[in-house]
């Protein structure tokens, strides 16, 4: 058996092949148009729509926990705001007594020293004008303002009619005298004034 003559396009044995000579195909490699270039970027895709979705649904779950936060401070700022008015209102209305007495006192000492001069019946309504009026100014200090009344329309709202009379100079419904002066705290009615209202 004779030897096969080597073709001459053949490398020698351990020779580097020509350059013209095509690449070797392993078996790990395959053709470009069998390559699946788009399943990387469809897992990239999902993934980038998942973290905006939990995104979203963490902005929605803030402005929700923002919104009902701002809700629960405008409530409690409500009721703090109504307790102090609450507990300025019990304070204020046993003093009220007290500041009609003062004021009575104050009318019975002017009459005194009209009717007896000077002297000290006029040294006593100096010292109880002087005290009104410091009472006078702690009341407006706090928000308590007096209800006018006298003259003016009646009002459910502002005042308590413990009378009607006739008076014919007058036109029905109006306010001809204060039994006791009213007050309010605020915008709200502390106490109403009791009135004689014209029939």
């Amino acid at each position: 058996m004779t030897d096969r003559p080597a073709s001459p396009d053949a490398a020698p044995d351990g020779a580097a092949p020509p350059p013209d000579a095509p690449p070797a195909m392993t078996d790990d490699a395959l053709p470009a148009d069998e390559v699946d270039e788009t399943a990387p970027s469809d897992a990239a895709t999902d993934d980038v729509e998942a973290l905006r979705a939990e995104v979203s649904g963490l902005q929605e779950k803030l402005l929700r926990q923002t919104a009902e936060y701002q809700n629960y401070r405008r409530r409690s700022e409500g009721d703090r705001a109504e307790s102090v008015r609450v507990g300025r209102q019990g304070v204020l209305l046993p003093m009220l007594d007290v500041y009609d007495d003062l004021r009575r006192s104050l009318d019975a000492a002017r009459t005194a020293a009209e009717s007896g001069g000077a002297g000290e019946t006029g040294a006593l309504l100096q010292g109880i004008e002087l005290v009104t009026k410091k009472f006078t100014d702690a009341l407006a200090g706090v928000g308590v303002e007096p209800i006018e009344a006298v003259g003016r329309p009646f009002s459910e709202e502002e005042h308590e009619a413990v009378m009607q009379q006739p008076a014919p100079d007058a036109e029905s419904g109006t306010v001809l005298a204060e039994v006791q002066p009213g007050y309010r705290l605020g915008d709200r009615v502390l106490r109403h004034a009791r009135v004689v209202v014209a029939e």
